[in-house]
C-alpha cells in the first residue's frame, strides 16, 4: 500500500464548513474575488440564515492549472444570524455587481460575534451571529471565467 498522491485526486465540488476563525480563513481565501449581484443575497429571519449566491473564482486550481481560469456558482451560508447591516451597498440596484474580498469573524461575547464580509469599493456586510457557523458549497459545474484572466491585486 502506498500513500495517496495529489495527482490521484479528482475534481469535486467544494462543500466546507467553518466553526472557528481558523476554518473561516480557509473559506475566506476560497471566496476572495467572488462576484455577485446585490440581488443575490438573502436573510431568512425565521431560520436565522444569511446566504449569498456567488460566482467564485476557483483559486484551488492553482496558478499551474492547465485550462483557462474557471469560476463556479457557490452558496455561502451563515447560520445563527441575529441581525444584518450593510454599508456602501444599494440593494435595490439590480445592476450592481459586488466583489467579495474577505470573510472574517470578530468575537464579542463568546461564542457570539460578527461575521464581516468585506467588499471591493468600501462596501461591507456585517452579520451579528450567536455563534460562528458558516458553510460554502459549490452548486454548479465549473465554467470558464468570462474574463479569461485571474483576478489581480496591486501590491
Amino acid at each position: 500500500m502506498t500513500d495517496a498522491r495529489f495527482e490521484d485526486g479528482r475534481e469535486a465540488p467544494l462543500n466546507l464548513g467553518a466553526l472557528d476563525a481558523d476554518d473561516l480563513q480557509v473559506i475566506s481565501s476560497l471566496c476572495q474575488d467572488a462576484v455577485f449581484p446585490a440581488t443575490e443575497m438573502t436573510w431568512d429571519r425565521r431560520r436565522n440564515r444569511f446566504g449569498l449566491l456567488l460566482n467564485r473564482f476557483r483559486w484551488e486550481e492553482g496558478a499551474a492549472h492547465s485550462v483557462a481560469p474557471e469560476r463556479v456558482r457557490t452558496v455561502l451560508a451563515i447560520d445563527t444570524v441575529q441581525g444584518v447591516s450593510t454599508s456602501g451597498i444599494d440593494r435595490r440596484d439590480a445592476d450592481t455587481i459586488l466583489s467579495l474580498l474577505s470573510v472574517t469573524f470578530e468575537q464579542t461575547d463568546a461564542p457570539a460575534g460578527h461575521v464581516l464580509l468585506t467588499l471591493a469599493g468600501d462596501g461591507a456586510i456585517r452579520l451579528r451571529v450567536e455563534a460562528l457557523e458558516v458553510s460554502l458549497k459549490d452548486v454548479t459545474r465549473p465554467y470558464q471565467a468570462p474574463s479569461r484572466a485571474r483576478p489581480g491585486h496591486p501590491e
